[in-house]
């Protein structure tokens, strides 16, 4: 059984205070978007190992301790005993560490495709709790539609905002942010206007409110990441914007057009049509 795993785009991030568990309380709307990888589970029937992983397509650097899919495996595994061995293979065409949560998105998939292809009847509610153990973004993959993120990013809340005939261009210029340096350089804050209040206004209206708190940090360290967005704006973006931590960096289009002032050898583009 394939899956198809996406990616999201983050309108809007902000860190609005450091918690007594050392994560962040944070604000934003995660908006799913039509770009994937594929994810294939088949029984394996080993009696020697109980997950045979493998991949292609993008590297992905990871063990066998810090991968998602792995873990979203023994996570179900832990409480479901009769769960019978498997052969997961990942196509990886999502970049990695770019702030588009790939790596999220194929852990939520994993824990779905469990469930439905072994019959496991697993409760919504604790699917949610095994994404919200794999990372803070995991539960959004399981609901997969715009939602306002609250809390660490596990607290999810639909909303109402649709770029449904926009089309959408994601750069990745292959710079690596560390995201634990990028909260370091956060001094976390409340805005006048809440991302909620913010979204609500005609996109023409965004590029001025609706800001992404680990922009000026990650700019002001890497201007290269800066110089992406300010050429989609001269393209004619009508929102541009660097995605989570990055150092992915979208825009917002009414139409497509060439991205041929993007084709450095390390740089990845992507036209998608919502």
């Amino acid at each position: 059984m394939v899956v198809f795993p996406n990616c999201k785009i983050n309108l809007g991030l902000s860190i609005l205070q450091k918690r007594d568990d050392g994560f962040h309380d944070l604000e934003t709307i995660f908006y799913p978007v039509k770009f994937n990888d594929a994810l294939e589970i088949i029984t394996s029937g080993s009696s020697e190992k109980e997950i045979e992983y493998s991949s292609s397509g993008i590297q992905i650097e990871s063990t066998e301790e810090n991968n998602l899919c792995i873990k979203a495996y023994y996570q179900i595994k832990k409480d479901y005993p009769d769960l019978p061995s498997i052969k997961l293979h990942l196509l990886k065409a999502i970049p990695t560490g770019a702030g588009l949560g790939g790596g999220s998105s194929d852990a939520a998939f994993t824990l779905k495709l469990l469930n439905e292809k072994f019959h496991l009847n697993i409760p919504e509610q604790r699917l949610m709790s095994y994404a919200t153990q794999l990372g803070s973004d995991c539960p959004f993959f399981l609901k997969n539609i715009p939602s306002l993120a609250t809390g660490r990013g596990e607290m999810l809340e639909d909303f109402p905002v649709d770029l449904s005939g926009y089309y959408i261009a994601l750069i990745n210029p292959g710079i690596h942010i560390n995201t634990g340096w990028a909260f370091a350089q956060l001094t976390p804050h409340r805005p006048e206007k809440s991302t909620r209040e913010i979204i609500l206004q005609p996109i023409s209206d965004w590029k001025e409110n609706l800001q992404n708190d680990f922009e000026e940090p990650i700019f002001n360290a890497y201007p290269e990441i800066k110089n992406i967005k300010d050429e989609l704006y001269k393209m004619g973006a009508l929102y541009a914007s660097m995605s989570g931590s990055g150092s992915t960096v979208f825009g917002i289009f009414n139409k497509e057009i060439s991205l041929t002032s993007f084709t450095k050898k390390n740089y990845f583009t992507k036209w998608i049509k919502c």
